[in-house]
């Protein structure tokens, strides 16, 4: 039996992948074809590449080499051309609709279990700095929750989404604040602004001292869908005052890579049916 207590996150995950998978399966196989408003990415390109991801950090957690080795290969792809959407689809070699979602999963499920049995301190190699095991669990959960959003939009479904997530993913978003500055070659605000956040079941989580001269507050929901840029803060209802804490919602970025824009105003939004 382990003897560390399993990260929460791998739990979290395992129920995210699922009420996506629940979304999805009952669709037609042309439904999978349809783009979204990310990029014009179609469900199938959303669940491959959440799966192509899935198995990279499952290779993290076993072997380093096979890790590097499945990054360079993309890498190499994306250098000689290719987009990162037809990589993943050559990558797949056909697999799409049903074939994808069940994958896809299947292989979370895997990886669930694998997060929940390893040191969740441990550290493992990821796209740029390493991180713990746990940081690891929390980014697959927060990019799985970010890419099904396009798919809620698309469908017309309200999303309704769980504290264990939003918390998550809030936490990820003020541990990346600086980070988002940083990855822009920016200097950080140096005041921290105070976070109010509602959560679902109405529960309050703050960050930040209560006296501080800047402030965000407003719905946990839309923090989340600032930080993971499914949605630009104008098109939401987050309270945002100060130059600071209006600067940072207007680049956050969560998510490790080279700097990415938000999209722009009105141009993420659920789709009325």
């Amino acid at each position: 039996m382990s003897e560390h207590a399993a990260p929460p996150e791998a739990g979290t995950l395992l129920g995210e992948t699922q009420r996506i998978y629940d979304l999805l399966q009952p669709l037609r196989p042309e439904d999978f074809q349809v783009p979204t408003q990310f990029k014009q990415w179609t469900f199938d390109d959303i669940v491959g590449h959440l799966h192509l991801w899935n198995v990279g950090a499952s290779l993290s957690l076993h072997s380093r080499e096979a890790f590097h080795l499945h990054v360079q290969e993309f890498w190499t792809a994306i250098q000689g051309g290719q987009s990162r959407v037809d990589y993943t689809r050559h990558w797949l070699n056909g697999r799409c609709g049903a074939e994808l979602l069940d994958l896809w999963c299947n292989f979370s499920a895997s990886l669930a279990e694998d997060f929940s049995r390893a040191e969740p301190r441990a550290r493992v190699p990821w796209i740029g700095p390493e991180m713990s095991v746990r940081s690891s669990a929390t980014a697959r959960l927060m990019e799985t929750w970010a890419h099904a959003q396009a798919i809620y939009d698309l469908l017309g479904v309200v999303r309704i989404s769980t504290d264990d997530v939003l918390h998550s993913i809030s936490v990820l978003g003020i541990n990346t604040r600086s980070w988002t500055f940083r990855n822009r070659g920016l200097a950080t605000p140096p005041d921290m602004p105070y976070v109010e956040l509602h959560a679902p079941s109405g529960a309050r989580w703050v960050w930040g001292a209560s006296e501080a001269r800047e402030s965000i507050r407003g719905s946990a929901e839309e923090f989340c869908q600032v930080m993971t840029q499914t949605r630009n803060v104008a098109d939401t209802d987050l309270d945002v005052r100060g130059t600071g804490a209006r600067l940072w919602m207007s680049l956050a970025q969560c998510f490790a890579g080279a700097p990415v824009d938000p999209p722009l105003p009105g141009t993420r939004f659920r789709i009325p049916r």
